[in-house]
């Protein structure tokens, strides 16, 4: 029965899509006389093209294949490196090895991509942060201050909240404070504005850390499930510590 009622929704979502869209009626026949088969069908050759250009669904593809083949882009990024040496693809490889968590490796290719194109401000500040990642702030801060700041305002946003998390590493936690409230302003996601909760709690503010991570619970109430998948662990810290916060005051 279950079978049967799924196989009644699927078509009739199907019928819906085609009298939407307008294509062509000779699909109504096959959806009517062949249910299962005219929907499977009409979902391949009408639906699926349309999705391939959705964001939400490119970026549910990318993570089922990062899950499945975590190692997929380093492996191509080496090959690229086997077929040209250059400065580019180099740095590709160091942020492969990067979103692996593999540091010291993109540590080592940023520093190699650098000697083919020295004074590249981006690439010496992925450096930075492959310094930082394995525990050197003081190195990987200097390196940051040496650099000049980014044209547009979203890449300096980002050195921003690499900044601020460096000084807090390196107990300038009033410094990192005023970086963090500044760049939670314009960054989108919320790991600016968990990592400014987390600081102010360590600092023992903890109204100030509510009144950021009631943000955090308003704006996620706004995004669909894929949207928060992509922070979830951060959405379940902030969920977890505002619920303590709020049991502390009732």
């Amino acid at each position: 029965m279950i079978v049967y009622l799924g196989i009644i929704a699927i078509q009739v979502a199907c019928v819906v899509h085609l009298v939407k869209t307008g294509r062509s009626p000779l699909w109504l026949t096959a959806l009517i006389f062949l249910p299962m088969v005219g929907a499977i069908a009409y979902f391949i050759v009408e639906i699926l093209p349309g999705l391939q250009g959705n964001r939400h669904v490119r970026t549910v593809r990318a993570r089922a294949t990062a899950a499945l083949d975590p190692e997929r882009e380093l492996r191509a990024a080496r090959e690229a490196l086997e077929l040209t040496d250059t400065a580019a693809n180099r740095v590709r490889l160091g942020d492969a090895c990067a979103e692996l968590g593999r540091w010291s490796e993109a540590e080592a290719a940023y520093r190699e991509a650098l000697v083919k194109a020295p004074d590249d401000a981006r690439t010496e500040a992925k450096l930075a942060r492959a310094i930082f990642e394995q525990g050197h702030a003081g190195e990987a801060l200097a390196l940051l201050d040496g650099l000049e700041p980014p044209a547009g305002q979203s890449e300096r946003d980002r050195q921003g909240l690499l900044r601020a998390r460096m000084l807090e590493h390196a107990g300038r936690n009033e410094e990192a404070l005023a970086l963090y409230a500044d760049v939670v302003t314009r960054l989108p996601g919320e790991e600016a504005r968990c990592r400014y909760a987390a600081l102010l709690l360590a600092e023992g503010w903890e109204n100030k850390a509510r009144k950021v991570l009631e943000e955090v619970e308003a704006r996620a109430k706004r995004l669909d499930r894929q949207q928060r998948a992509a922070e979830s662990e951060m959405y379940r810290w902030a969920a977890d510590t505002l619920a303590q916060l709020r049991a502390k005051v009732s």
